[in-house]
Order: structure tokens, then sequence, then C-alpha cells
């Protein structure tokens, strides 16, 4: 049995695969199981931020390895309490509690606002509001703050507690910040499994004003959009907000797992010994990974996703077959006048690797993709297009 055999036979089938078996690979050069190469315009759905068999990060892995895999978190130990403080002062961010995945920061998020509420406000305020489009995990919790009703269809009855406003008015928030007893307001600023979708800045900017005159706290995920990918190092700070607590995973380990949610003044105490925890949050290893990670992520490096953002729109924009763009910095999706499926299928034959988002062809090619390597792959992206 070959690898994809073995796959169908043993792996739970919850993955519609693309039909390439990923071996190796160097930068922003995947390869397969036949010696294919590509160009990776997906980077493990927002996680190597700087490619494949980064040499620094590795190196920062490889030395932790050899010191300390793992510890209990009743002991402390260095990367972990690096990594917090690197997190904090590059924020102005309080506090930090690790774990290993979006979803669990979001999960962890979404109890430190119930808490916060409880404390502040009585135990009944314990309603999210979040938007409709959204997606926060695949846990029971984060499922049912996701606003797309194709996610929970299979899971009835989902975990009470969340509310859906629309992502694009905000009286809709309003409404339901004065109906409801609520703790807190939960967004992406680009949505991203809701098809790479952008807020608008008034909008946000609303919002904001309606967590602060309703006493909620103002939760933004930046599982996907963190970490550099919108051209700043999260992206809550290309909408001017203060969030009370931002969540982050994905490109932060670079290719370990790794979650974090990240407190402000207001929440940075609300979380105390034994009221939540995680085995592996903190993971010496992961964190030492993260630690080179953000080093990295400096205003000259967000600085070229930002123009490698542009260039891709432009080139992009009105091009024969596309219908839009959409996102921010290197977190894009392209409406296409054929079926994103069949764009996909004949850019892998082309050789480039892309991902999907609802109907869109959704682009997170490394942070680090070369200027030629990226012309490239917009030549190809722009040929199969115009089909």
């Amino acid at each position: 049995m070959n690898v994809k055999q073995i796959d169908a036979e043993y792996v739970a089938g919850t993955y519609a695969r693309f039909p390439v078996e990923i071996v190796g690979g160097q930068g922003c050069t995947l390869c397969d199981a036949d010696g294919k190469a590509y160009i990776d315009m997906g980077s493990g759905i927002g996680v190597s931020v700087f490619g494949t068999a980064d040499e620094r990060w590795l190196n920062a892995v490889k030395a932790q390895l050899d010191k300390l895999q793992h510890a209990s978190n009743l002991y402390y130990t260095e990367p972990c309490a690096r990594l917090a403080q690197a997190l904090c002062l590059a924020t102005g961010m309080k506090k930090v509690f690790f774990s290993n995945s979006g979803a669990e920061a979001n999960e962890c998020a979404i109890k430190t606002a119930r808490k916060w509420g409880c404390e502040n406000k009585g135990a009944e305020y314990f309603n999210v509001i979040t938007l409709k489009n959204s997606f926060h995990g695949r846990t029971l919790a984060t499922l049912a703050a996701t606003g797309q009703e194709g996610y929970h269809k299979d899971f009835l009855p989902l975990t009470p507690g969340f509310l859906y406003a629309s992502a694009t008015d905000a009286s809709d928030v309003e409404r339901l910040a004065a109906e409801n007893r609520c703790a807190a307001v939960m967004l992406e600023t680009v949505q991203g499994e809701g098809g790479v979708v952008a807020l608008d800045a008034d909008y946000v900017a609303a919002v904001a004003d309606i967590a602060k005159k309703h006493n909620l706290l103002l939760i933004v995920d930046e599982v996907q959009t963190g970490n550099g990918r919108t051209g700043r190092l999260y992206s809550y700070m290309n909408y001017g907000l203060t969030p009370d607590i931002f969540t982050t995973a994905k490109g932060l380990g670079g290719g370990l797992p790794i979650g974090a949610t990240v407190f402000g003044e207001r929440t940075a105490d609300v979380l105390t010994a034994g009221t939540h925890g995680s085995t592996f949050g903190g993971n010496p290893v992961a964190a030492a990974g993260a630690l080179d990670i953000l080093s990295r992520l400096d205003e000259e490096l967000l600085a070229n996703v930002r123009a490698k953002s542009a260039r891709i729109v432009a080139a992009l924009t009105g091009a024969e077959g596309v219908k839009g763009v959409s996102g921010l910095g290197l977190m894009l999706g392209i409406a296409t006048e054929r079926k994103a499926e069949e764009v996909l299928a004949d850019l892998r034959e082309e050789g480039v690797l892309a991902l999907k988002a609802k109907d869109k062809v959704r682009l997170l090619p490394p942070l680090s993709i070369s200027d030629d390597e990226l012309d490239r792959a917009i030549e190809i992206i722009r040929k199969v297009c115009a089909k």
C-alpha cells in the first residue's frame, strides 16, 4: 500500500485532501513524492511564515530539543517565560496563556470572558457576540462561536451563549448588546474561512465603541491574521484597536503546534491557579521556535509584506477571469470566473499550491517569499484564471 492508500484505510476521513503527497521542501518550494516542485502559496494554511526547513527556526528548535523537550507546567521553563514576555512587550498586553492551537486559544478567551462577566457584571452576563460569516474553531464551544450555519448542522445542540451579529451593520451589534446580557464581543478583522473578507474600518471602530458603551470585553481572533500575515504584527493594529484579549496560533509556531491567548489590563488577572490549564501549552520546543519567529517579525519584514500584497492585488485586479481580490497583506482571496476547485487543480498542474476559502482561491504564501517566486506564482495564477 502506498501512503495515499494507507491514509484512506487508517486516517479518519475528515479532510478532502488534494492528490499530492508532500515529502519535503526548502523555503517557498515544496516537493511531492514524484519529485515535482511547487511554489508554496498556502504555507500550511498560514503556518510556515518563513517557509519550509528555515535554518534559523530549525536551529532554535534543535537547540531546545537537546536541552529539554517537555516539562509539566508545574515547573518554570525559560522559553515559555521569554515568549510571553516578548508577546507582551511587542503588543503592550499584560499576560499570556499558552495552548496548542487556535481553537484552544479561542476556548480560553471564551472561558475568560465568561469568568470576567460573572465577576464584574453578574452570573447571567455570559453571552458572547460574534459575527455572521466568522470562524473560530472546531471544538464545540468555538464551533458555536462560529457564525456560519453550515458548520453547525451536524453537531446540534450547540453550546449556548453565542449571538451572531451582522459583519457590516454595527447597529446589529448594538441591538444584541442592548437586548442581551453579554460579556464580550469577538471578531476576526479578516474573516478567513468566511471568504477572506476584511471588515470595514468604520464598522470595526463602531463595534469597539459599542463594546465600551456596554462594558463588554473586546476579543480579536488573530489565529490566521496574526504574526505579520496582514502586514502588521497583529491585524487589529491595522484598525487602531486596543483589544482586551487577542488570540493567536498558526504562524506563531512556524510549524509546531502552539496557541496563545493574550490578555490586556482588564483581563490579565481573571484566570487564577486551577481555573485553566494545558498539558502541552508553553511546551519549551514549540516556544523556542515561536521566539525565533517573533524576533524576525520586524517593521522591515512587515513593510515587505504590505508591498508584496500590493504587488499581487495590482497584478490580479482586472485580470482576465478574475472578478475581484479581497483581504489584507498576504492573506488574500481571489474571486474567479471559473470554479475555485477547477482553478486550484490547474494551479497544481502548473506547479503552484494554493487554497480555498468558500468560493474563492485563497493565497497565504510564506511572508519570506521572494519577489521572483511571487512573480512566477502571479504569472501562473493569471494564466490559469484566464483559461
